[in-house]
């Protein structure tokens, strides 16, 4: 869906959103409204129109600002890509403001801070070895898809969570349907949910029968044993983390090798200098375009943002992926820079609904490139650019195949 912005455009407000999607590059459009109209009104394929921010310190003050309610989302229409509008739950810690949002926060946080995932970080390290050997063993060329990228992830969030090994597909099947925009129907996508909410109460069940050491069981003691959590907050939280803690990151390591693949010169630095690794990642996370603005937040009362008035009841979409190349924070932000510091990225989000995978999420991305690149010698794109495929119908950007050889 394309459209060029121009400036009757911008004063009429007429903009159609999400822009194009060029592999993982940012749109032109973004670069001009921040510098025209950073504030603007767009209309997306559904759900009344909303306010698109482009620019960082605006996307900044009005992520962290609580005038701006994810909860006042709940049983209302809202911009969305796709026709069904199933993510909005009382329940969900997506849909929550503080103080409910800040308890469940706080509950879950400790399962995921830093030293608890560094602790992990031998076991995934382990994981990505035996991916890529298995890979080796193969030989090439290989679908890092299929081979590395999305099988990572997902085994490390099933141990974490206690889930069994061999489910893998089955919520690989379930997550790629509620991330689609147009690939599935609305039936398919609410069936999705209802067979994730159904299998996650199967193994709830199970872990009050038979207690584990997992994250599964924990968040169910937390429900039961201190009442810091009621059933429906536990279901939509054990759900979160499954989507949120699997399909993001597949994308990602598809993307950010991809992305060195296509920057040599920037990939024979990192190679030469591992020490660079964390920063490479940091870097990579801004400057890949992993998908359009989500996720509005709603006016609770008329708030000046820029140059414009925000009515109360008006929904408004920050575009992370333009803040994260504007030009007024971040130096020749088209350029890829593994040694650039600061970095104050937005790809995680700001506030209080800042990833609360964050720490996993690096981690995992850290792990996947450190074991890869030196494990798979002279790695390369086995087939010419022009023949990959990319994602077209869901909200991230990512492409189907990635076939490479060594």
């Amino acid at each position: 869906m394309t459209h060029d912005a121009g400036p009757d455009d911008i004063e009429r407000g007429s903009l159609r959103y999400p822009f194009s999607r060029v592999r993982l590059e940012p749109d032109p459009q973004y670069a001009v409204l921040r510098r025209e109209s950073p504030v603007c009104r767009v209309q997306l394929p559904y759900g009344p129109p909303a306010w698109l921010v482009t620019d960082y310190h605006l996307t900044k003050a009005v992520l962290g600002d609580s005038s701006f309610s994810r909860a006042a989302t709940v049983e209302r229409d809202n911009p969305r890509e796709s026709a069904v509008d199933i993510g909005q739950f009382a329940e969900s810690v997506m849909s929550m403001d503080p103080p409910e949002h800040t308890r469940i926060r706080q509950l879950v946080g400790r399962a995921f801070t830093p030293r608890r995932v560094e602790q992990f970080r031998p076991r995934a390290q382990q994981i990505a070895s035996s991916l890529t050997a298995d890979m080796m063993a193969g030989g090439p060329p290989a679908d890092l898809v299929e081979s590395f990228s999305f099988a990572f992830p997902a085994i490390v969030i099933c141990e974490l969570l206690g889930i069994p090994d061999s489910d893998r597909l089955s919520f690989r099947g379930w997550t790629d349907a509620i991330v689609s925009t147009t690939a599935t129907t609305g039936q398919q996508e609410q069936e999705a949910y209802i067979q994730l909410a159904g299998y996650l109460a199967g193994l709830f069940a199970q872990r009050r029968a038979e207690p584990g050491n997992d994250l599964l069981t924990w968040l169910v003691q937390a429900r039961d044993n201190d009442d810091r959590l009621s059933e429906s907050e536990l279901l939509f939280l054990g759900m979160a983390l499954l989507v949120g803690g699997y399909e993001t990151t597949a994308h990602q390591i598809t993307n950010m090798l991809y992305t060195l693949l296509t920057h040599p010169e920037q990939l024979s630095e990192l190679r030469a200098r591992p020490e660079l690794l964390a920063g490479a990642v940091e870097e990579l996370l801004r400057f890949i375009v992993f998908g359009s603005a989500v996720n509005a937040r709603i006016a609770l009362t008329d708030v000046q943002v820029g140059n414009m008035t925000v009515r109360a009841g008006d929904p408004v979409l920050c575009s992370r992926s333009s803040a994260n190349h504007d030009e007024a924070v971040f130096s020749h932000p088209d350029d890829l820079d593994l040694r650039r510091d600061p970095n104050p990225h937005l790809a995680f989000g700001y506030g209080p609904h800042f990833c609360l995978g964050a720490h996993l999420a690096r981690m995992e991305l850290q792990v996947a490139l450190s074991t890869l690149l030196p494990q798979l010698p002279g790695l390369h794109i086995a087939v010419p650019e022009e023949q990959l495929s990319w994602h077209t119908q869901t909200v991230m950007r990512g492409l189907t195949a990635f076939p490479v050889a060594w």
